[in-house]
Parts: structure tokens; sequence; C-alpha cells
């Protein structure tokens, strides 16, 4: 009866992700159990579990559900070994695990947490690291032999031998890269009744930030994209009617974070397409194999997500694999979907080594899907790779410059990024951003399963680009406004009617939402301003639209249209009190304030994580992958983080 009761407790916490639907362990499972913290005997979620035969070839990859649970369903008879791998534990090795016929196997793995000390990359330098201490082992190898190994890497150390032939090692400290954020402030509606900007359907900030978390740690404020982290969920909005690409939402409440102030809400939601009409793809995985790539949070993890991606392709799409260290190659021609086994087993030969020359693979990627291009399809690079650029065409400006200009050939790029250390953040949101594609972070396989299976047609298929939103406020109604987020993504008013000026990029079946924290007309509260203007008249506030509380303008491009379509909506002053209120904005405006106590805004005003969990658990609704639910989980972790 115990046995019934956990392996159906194991199978509700499995379907509460939508990670698997089976009915029972015994018959789907051949190989399951659970994935624990040998100290604390917690779950650990999100760990990787790969399967091995007895010739050491891969035979199925899984990740565990928040429970820390896990299951193997395609294993056929025989013996294998299991290893489970995850940032921050050590990892952990079992072998000899049987198959029979009718037989399972509950495999139930406890991880121990890694040493603190790094390990060793021995290299020459002439003079000893900052820090200093013991190593246990010493290796003298070329200056030549490092660089040829990809460089330094966050996960190891430099050694040394000092004159008393002691051994000695170093730490490299952490070189993620992240832009500046700097809040945007309130404008007076008065003196800057406009606000433009591009849209942003980028997520890879909130898969980052919960790496951060779920290693233990607060994210460095500058990884905090407010945007991306409201972004990240889906929202539901109604699917577009006629022949537009997108549908219009807005909502109008108070601000759960300054009682003072109102919130409006806009939503986008971009037709769905289903997988069967989609036009064919022409892809071009991009795939970094330098040193740096070398960790299970890296290569094996794209790997294992790309598996994913290839499986979802039809005979009418086809996949070509460049790939780039010290030199770039093409290691898979142009093949049909029909063949998936000879990209998976392309993908499987994969091995890192060496530097990175990110430009060489870019101009190699391009001429690929240039020479496969579908003109009535979808063509794209998806560049995978942490970031690291060391060699070649490497600076932002110069990666930018070739990118802006190949999106002219119709052809769009797309970015994975992974890992941890070493992570050039700023690097791949310009690539994605100038590229007119998508950047997401992959943490798990979990998320890659999220970004390249269940939302495989926003990611891959634009059915708008170049998306410009224009904010006319009515200063009866808006003494001062702020949009929240979307620092990276403003625009200068007169962009807006230029079909030069790029912008962001709507896929099938994806949302976008906006919010303005607003501060009423008639308010006491000092908003900053500038002297009055001695050559101008100033101009009095028109009473004529009483109602309106602002007029949003939107333009956007068709895929293959370089002239811009507009379409206008008005917002009136229908407030409504926020218990009041759609899931849609109370859950994302948890996730903003959520945002803002990371990133240590200015205008976090009253936000606390007891209110951020408490909107979250009332306005959770449906949630059938339990993306939700993980949300107000790291909420709490967050909590205890900061303590």
């Amino acid at each position: 009866m115990l046995q019934k009761s956990f392996i159906t407790l194991a199978i509700a916490g499995l379907l509460s992700l939508a990670f698997l639907s089976f009915h029972n362990l015994d018959n789907i499972c051949p190989v399951h159990g659970k994935i624990i913290d040998t100290k604390t005997s917690s779950a650990i979620s999100f760990a990787t579990i790969s399967l091995y035969n007895k010739d050491s070839v891969l035979v199925e990859n899984a990740t565990s559900d928040v429970n820390g649970e896990y299951c193997l369903k395609n294993v056929a008879n025989g013996t294998y070994k299991l290893v489970v791998t995850y940032i921050g534990y050590q990892k952990k090795t079992v072998a000899g695990i049987t198959v029979a016929a009718n037989t399972n196997k509950m495999v139930d793995v406890k991880l121990d947490a890694a040493q603190q000390k790094l390990q060793t990359l021995e290299v020459v330098t002439e003079q000893a690291p900052l820090i200093e201490a013991d190593v246990a082992t010493y290796k003298v190898v070329s200056r030549e032999s490092y660089n040829m190994r990809g460089g330094r890497n966050n996960n190891m150390g430099y050694t040394w031998a000092t004159p008393d032939g002691k051994k000695k090692e170093a730490e490299v400290f952490n070189t993620e890269e992240y832009s500046k954020i700097n809040d945007n402030e309130f404008k007076d509606a008065k003196k800057n009744p406009l606000s433009t900007f591009s849209i942003d359907v980028d997520k890879a900030s909130y898969s980052n930030v919960r790496r951060f978390i779920t290693q233990g740690s607060l994210p460095p404020a500058d990884a905090v994209r407010v945007e991306e982290m409201i972004n990240y969920f889906p929202y539901q909005y109604p699917q577009p009617e006629g022949n537009e690409p997108f549908s219009i939402n807005t909502e109008y409440t108070e601000c759960p974070w300054n009682s003072r102030h109102n919130l409006i809400h806009i939503g986008l939601q971009g037709k769905q397409i289903k997988l069967d009409n989609m036009p064919a793809n022409n892809l071009v995985f991009l795939i970094d194999v330098s040193g740096s790539m070398d960790e299970p949070d890296k290569l094996p993890l794209l790997k294992s997500s790309l598996h994913l991606l290839a499986d979802q392709m039809r005979p009418e799409d086809k996949v070509a694999i460049v790939v780039y260290a010290g030199n770039a190659g093409l290691v898979l021609p142009s093949t049909s979907g029909s063949h998936k086994d000879r990209i998976i087993d392309a993908l499987d030969k994969l091995e890192a080594g060496g530097s990175t020359a990110g430009g060489a693979g870019i101009e190699l990627a391009y001429k690929t899907c240039k020479e496969n291009f579908l003109p009535n399809g979808n063509n794209r690079v998806i560049l995978a790779t942490d970031g690291d650029f060391n060699v070649g065409v490497s600076s932002d400006g110069e990666l930018t410059r070739l990118i802006e200009k190949k999106r002219e050939d119709g052809i769009f790029l797309s970015v994975l990024g992974v890992g941890t250390g070493n992570y050039k953040d700023s690097k791949m949101m310009q690539l994605a951003d100038k590229g007119n594609g998508n950047y997401n972070y992959l943490d798990n396989l979990l998320e890659a399963k999220k970004v390249l299976v269940k939302e495989m047609g926003g990611t891959l298929l634009t059915i708008a680009k170049d998306v410009k939103i224009q904010i006319e406020f009515n200063p009866a109604k808006v003494k001062a406004y702020r949009l929240v987020g979307y620092e990276k993504r403003l625009l200068n008013n007169e962009d807006f009617n230029d079909d030069k000026k790029d912008a962001g990029e709507l896929g099938s079946g994806h949302t976008v939402t906006a919010m303005y924290e607003i501060i009423p007309a008639g308010s006491d509260e000092v908003v900053a301003s500038i002297d009055p203007l001695k050559y101008q008249t100033p101009v009095a506030t028109n009473t004529n639209f009483g109602n309106d509380v602002m007029t949003i303008k939107f333009r956007y491009k068709e895929p293959k249209e370089s002239t811009s379509k507009l379409i206008t909506k008005v917002l009136l002053d229908k407030k409504i009190p926020i218990e009041s209120a759609s899931e849609n904005i109370r859950f994302s405006s948890a996730v903003a304030e959520f945002g803002m106590l990371l990133h240590d805004s200015k205008f976090k005003g009253d936000a606390n994580y007891k209110s951020i969990m408490t909107m979250a658990k009332a306005s959770k609704g449906k949630d059938d992958d339990g993306y939700r639910a993980e949300f107000i989980q790291l909420v709490e972790k967050a909590e205890l983080l900061k303590k």
C-alpha cells in the first residue's frame, strides 16, 4: 500500500510539470527514481540524468522535476550505468543497472556538494597571481598549449612553480558580463507626452536568474531585466481576429508596490500557427565547441537540447551543423528532417577543445544557410554558445555590424546561451537583437524543452518584425509615467515612423507584456522637471479628450515586407481595483515586483517577498506546465538567500 501511494505521488509530481504523461511507473519507466542532496535530504530539481549502455553510448537523457524525480522511458533490456550531474554538486555514477523484461529499476541517487576549492588548469605564468593556495598536483604546460585548450575557464584555476619548488594555485575571478541597467525614470506627461520602445520577447534573464538562485546566490543586479522576467510566462490573451498578426489587450488598475500610483498593462498575443501549417525550416545549428564549452552545463546540455529540436523536424525541414573553435567547420551539410539519425549522430560526435573564433563560425553559418535558402520558408541560424569569443571578429561592434549586414539576406539569428563563470550575456543579447531573432538561456534540459519544443513556433517562426509601440499620455489624466523595464529597448520618438529603424520580432503564439507605472494627475508628488523654456509658448492641456488616459500606436512589418503598418488603440479611464483585475495583470505585476527587488530598483516602493508570494499564489490560475508554481518557489528561495 505504501509503495502504491509513493508511486501515485511521484506521478502527480511529474504531471504537475507536464514533463511526462503516464499512469504506471512500473510499465512506462524501466529506470526511475529521485535525486537527493546527501546532506539535507532535500530534492534536487533540474539535475541532468544520463543513461549509458555497456559500450558507454548515451541511451537517454532526462531532467529531474521540481520534486527531484526522473523517468527514463526508452530503455531496452540490458546493463547500464547512470550518470547524474548538477551545477554545484559532484558528478555521481551508478554502474551495473540491469533492466530485464517486465521489471523496473528504482534508482535514487544522492549527490554531494562540490568542493569549494577549484580544480587546476596548469599554465606557465611569469608572476604569481594575487590569490595563493597549496595544490595537490602540479604540471607545467606551454602557453600555446593552454591557449589551444580554450584559454582560461572560470571553473578552473592557474598553477605555477615558486622558487622554492612549491606548487601554487590561483582562483579565476567570475568574468560573466552584463550591460549596466539604469532604471527608467518618471517622465512629466506635459513636457514629455510620448514614450516609444521596441517589443522584447527574449526570456534569457529569467532562466539565468533562476540559475543563480537555484545555485544558492542572488543574481547580479544587471542580470535582472524586468521585461524578460515578465515575458517568460504565457498569459491568457485572446487570439487575434481578422488579418492582424496579434491582438492588443489593455488594463488599468492600482499599483501593488506603490498605493499612490496606478498601473497600465499592455498585452500582445501573436497568432498561433499550428506546426503542420508552418513553412519549411532551413536551419543551421552554429555550435561553440571551444575549450570553455567543456563543462556539463555547456556542450553536453546543448547537444541534448538540440536533440529535442531535431526530433521535431519534418521531412520538408533542413538542418545543417557548423561548429567553431580555433577554426570553423561544416560537420553536417544541409540534411532533410527525414534523416534525424544523421542529425543526431553528428550532434553526438561533437567534442569541445580550442579557442573561440566566433566571427568565422557566424560567417560560415550564414553562407551555409544562404546556399540552402528557402524563398517561402524560415531561414535561420541558431547560435549556441557561452558567448566567450576570443579569437577573430570578437568585439561587440564588429559582431553586431556583421549580423546587421547578414539579416538583409532574409536570414534571422536566434541565440541559445549556456554555462556559468564566463557567460557573456551582454554580447549574446546584442547579437539576437541585431539578427532579428530570440535570445534564450538554457539552465537545464526542461528549459530547452520549453524553448525548442513547447514554444518552437514562437522560437523559429516570425509573424511580425520591427514591432514598435508609441504611447501618447493625456496630461489631464496622467501627471507622470514610467515604463517598467525595457531599458535596453527604448527608441527615440522619431524612430517610430522610421521604417529603417530596427525593432523587436514577434513569433507565432508569442505573448508580449509591458507595464507603465502612472502618477495620476492632481497628485502632489514632486516629479523631476526642466526649467520653463524661453522660446516656446506653453501648450494648455486639451480637455476635449477628458476620458482618455492614453493613445497607443503600434507599428509592425510583415516578415518579408519593408513598409510598416499602423494600429491605434485608446485606453479610457476605467481603472479597477487590483483585487478585481485579471490574473494576467496580477501575476505579471508580482513578477515585475520580484524583478525590481532583485535589481534593487529605487522605484520598488513597498515591494517585499511576502506581498509577491501572496499576489502570485492568488493569481496562479491555470498552470499546466508548472512555471508559475516554480516561480513561487523561486521567490521563497530568494527570500531565504536575502536573510
